[in-house]
């Protein structure tokens, strides 16, 4: 399976202590029209991905693959998990359990929604799920282990800045 199209969308700026603070997560979703879930995972020709914040979902990345068959070809996958690096969910119409297995060790939860599912409206519930108190349990994990992951980064970031070695 080949990755026939990659559009990385890069934004300018300095991220600042207060983004710092602002949960956020990228999220994926298996559409073939950007507008709607209408993909299974494993032979989805497109994934979509957005960046999400409380007060924000910006695309960051599109992209498209050749047409696959259902055929249970695991290293079909491969190119998919590679893209979904640092997502913390993918949307899709349907995923095998082999996937399942693959993207949960990778740290993203597989969601399965009816298809011709809107993307928008899902959008809208992570956003709120970010600003308040009622985040599913999967989402909360995540979060977690993403602020984690920044502290001990800015850790050794300001040890090194102090002249810390090895």
């Amino acid at each position: 399976m080949a990755l026939r199209r990659h559009l990385r969308i890069l934004a300018g700026g300095i991220k600042g202590a207060e983004q710092d603070m602002t949960p956020s997560i990228k999220a994926a979703f298996a559409t073939s029209d950007r507008h709607r879930i209408d993909q299974h995972f494993g032979t989805a020709t497109a994934i979509l991905i957005y960046a999400i914040t409380p007060g924000q979902a910006t695309v960051v990345e599109f992209a498209q693959f050749g047409d696959l068959d259902q055929d249970g070809h695991e290293d079909k996958l491969a190119a998919k998990l590679a893209l979904l690096q640092g997502c913390t969910v993918v949307y899709c119409q349907a995923v095998g359990g082999s996937a399942i297995q693959q993207l949960l060790a990778a740290g993203v939860q597989p969601m399965r929604v009816e298809a011709g599912t809107a993307i928008a409206p899902l959008l809208a519930e992570l956003q709120a799920a970010l600003r308040g108190n009622q985040a599913p349990v999967w989402l909360n994990r995540a979060i977690a282990r993403q602020q984690q992951t920044e502290s001990a980064e800015a850790r050794f970031a300001a040890m090194e800045a102090e002249g810390w070695r090895e």
